[in-house]
Parts: structure tokens; C-alpha cells; sequence
């Protein structure tokens, strides 16, 4: 500073000491127009403030305290005292209101964390749950010769829970995203309580499910917690299973409902010749129907039983369905053409 400069103005250092204001915060304020200093060096671009400065830092400090926006702040330290009073007052309220949302949020947080099993468990969107149970199942054994098979497999795991079903002849697995879990741990549910399950949850936001000696504990926020039932069988290992299909020679995408429309229902058996043309279904003693579709890879003809195939095709998801071939002796693979989270594998049938 010079000789004739006054007195009173004071350094950048000086006004952050005195306000409580951080060297950068002046800068920023500054900047944005908030608090300009009163002069400006301009060969060392030092800035200079007045001790009456001092008081408006001060304020913009505290009004930051209490998270008022910048543009509020500057409107209450240039408004009238009538004014600055209301947007105070205004600010506050939203304050208020915030405090009651999250003081809600975390009660409710705390009501979550109280209700999660102190062992293994998992937290599930409780409707998408339910409706994987009602996809897969249709592929479940009827047939008590295996037990297991004729229940639904669940596995959890740290990014996923999968939801299966297998009669050996058609296997159907969903996928679906867990909120929340401890531990990898897999059940079988059994089926004479699958009914209830899918009552329960169909119009559930979330269910905690833990698994226990006794059977599958599921907790949901309107009803007690409800046990189902389990089979003490282990479900085949689906990884080794899936890993060992053959790669896919060819895909078909089509329509799901003219796929369904043309399988008849009275067909025994049913033959898919697939060209780049479409797909031709041919059936017992009918006339062969054409349908449109989109196809890539190698022409394949194979032969199914209608009635293991249509459950799978009538759970599919989406409008338009992806089928997966290898060879006449492998599966074929069904899943929706848009969404990869419910999967069905169908055994071809020899042709006689």
C-alpha cells in the first residue's frame, strides 16, 4: 500500500482472520460477485478490503452456516430488513421440512436395520420375488420320484439371488437384484407353500427373507413373518449344467404371441425347421404354419413336446422372444429379446 491509500483497508489475510472465512472463500465470493474487495492492486492483483467488510463476511459466513443458497444470501444483504426477514424465515421452514424428512428416513432406516436377521438373509423387492416364483415353477417336476426337483431353487449370492426350476427335460431360472444380503447361501422351497408365498408377496415393496433350520423366513412390513417350508435335497449345480452347453449355432427372434398361436394345443409333437426365411412349425396331421422371424446362424430343424414347451413361452417376458440353438440333441434356450433376466431351457425330443 501506499502513503495516500487509507488506513482502514486491510489484506485478503486480515478480513479470513477476522471473519472466520477461509482465503479461497473470499476469492470465491469475490468471483461471484458476493463480497468485492474495495480496491485492487493492479500489479500484484492483491486484495483489499475496509473493516466495515468485516461485518458482511461475517454474515456470509454464518448465513452459509445454516446452508442459505449464494443467491438468497445476496438478496438478504441488499434487500430491506422487512424482506431479508422473510426469505430468513422461508429458508428456515425448508430447513424444517428437511429435518422432518430425514429424521422419517432414518427412523425408517432404523426400522429396516432392526428388522434384518442377525444370521444370513436377504432383502428383495418382494412383488419381483413372487413373480419369479410364478415364471420358473411351470418347469418343476410334478413327479415326487425326485423331491427336490419338484421345488424351487433360490441362491444367494453377493450380486444376485436366481430363482430356478427343473423337471430334467426344461429348466427355468430368473435373476433378480438383491437390496440388500448377508452371506451366499441356497434352499429349495418347497412346493405345497408356493401358493402363499406368491399371495404374500404379489403386492410387496420388500421382503427380508433368512433361511433357517425350520424352513424360508420371509418378513414383509404388513403381515408377521412367514415360514415356508423347504426340502433338505441339494438343487443341481446350474453353473456346471449351463457351462456345459454347446455354443450357439443359431438365434431366432420372433413375436411371442404368433409363437404361441402356432403351437396348437392338441399337437403330440411339434417340429421347428428354421431357414433365413422364418421359422416353419409343422405339427401332427396339420398343415406346416410359416411365421416371420428374424434369423441368424445355421438352418436347424428339431423337435419338441408342445406341452413342455408352450409354459415356457406363456411366462416369457416381453413381446418379442429369443430362442438359442445348437444342435437337435441340445437345449434350447428361451428369454425374453429385451430382458435376460428370466431364462428357460427346453429339451428337443427325437424325432420318430
Amino acid at each position: 500500500m501506499t502513503e495516500t491509500e487509507p488506513a482502514t483497508l486491510i489484506t485478503i489475510g486480515v478480513l479470513a482472520k477476522a471473519s472466520g472465512l477461509t482465503v479461497s472463500a473470499l476469492r470465491f465470493y469475490d468471483d461471484c460477485g458476493l463480497l468485492t474487495p474495495t480496491r485492487v492492486d493492479p500489479i500484484t492483483g492483491y486484495r483489499y478490503y475496509t473493516d466495515e467488510q468485516c461485518r458482511r463476511a461475517d454474515l456470509i459466513r454464518r448465513l452459509r452456516t445454516i446452508e442459505v443458497p449464494l443467491d438468497q444470501i445476496s438478496a438478504i444483504l441488499t434487500e430491506d430488513t422487512a424482506h431479508a426477514h422473510q426469505l430468513l424465515d422461508e429458508h428456515v421452514e425448508r430447513l424444517e421440512l428437511r429435518a422432518r424428512e430425514a429424521i422419517q428416513t432414518a427412523e425408517s432406516i432404523k426400522h429396516e436395520l432392526a428388522a434384518r436377521p442377525s444370521g444370513d438373509y436377504v432383502a428383495l423387492s418382494g412383488h419381483l420375488l413372487a413373480e419369479a416364483i410364478r415364471q420358473v415353477r411351470s418347469a418343476a417336476a410334478t413327479d415326487p420320484e425326485i423331491p427336490v426337483l419338484t421345488g424351487v431353487s433360490v441362491v444367494v449370492s453377493t450380486n444376485s439371488t436366481t430363482v430356478a426350476a427343473t423337471d430334467r427335460y426344461r429348466l427355468s431360472t430368473r435373476t433378480l437384484v438383491p437390496r440388500d444380503h448377508r452371506g451366499d447361501w441356497a434352499l429349495v422351497l418347497d412346493p405345497r407353500d408356493l401358493d402363499t408365498v406368491i399371495d404374500l408377496l404379489t403386492d410387496t415393496d420388500e421382503v427380508v427373507a433368512a433361511p433357517a433350520p425350520d424352513g424360508l423366513h420371509l418378513a414383509v412390513a404388513a403381515h408377521a413373518d412367514y415360514r415356508c417350508r423347504t426340502i433338505p435335497e441339494q438343487f443341481p449345480d446350474l453353473d456346471t449344467l449351463l457351462a456345459g452347453l454347446a455354443p450357439v449355432s443359431t438365434r431366432v427372434v420372433i413375436d411371442r404371441n404368433a409363437l404361441l398361436a402356432g403351437l396348437e394345443s392338441d399337437y403330440t409333437s411339434v417340429s421347428f425347421a428354421i431357414t433365413q426365411e422364418g421359422l416353419a412349425i409343422a405339427g401332427t396331421d396339420r398343415a406346416t404354419q410359416h411365421l416371420s422371424a428374424a434369423v441368424t446362424g445355421d438352418d436347424l430343424t428339431l423337435h419338441f413336446n408342445p406341452h413342455l414347451l408352450r409354459p415356457a413361452i406363456e411366462t416369457a417376458l416381453g413381446p418379442d422372444i429369443m430362442l438359442d440353438l445348437s444342435t437337435p440333441a441340445q437345449p434350447l434356450t428361451l428369454r425374453s429379446a429385451t430382458d435376460g433376466d428370466l431364462t428357460t431351457l427346453v429339451m428337443p425330443i427325437k424325432h420318430e
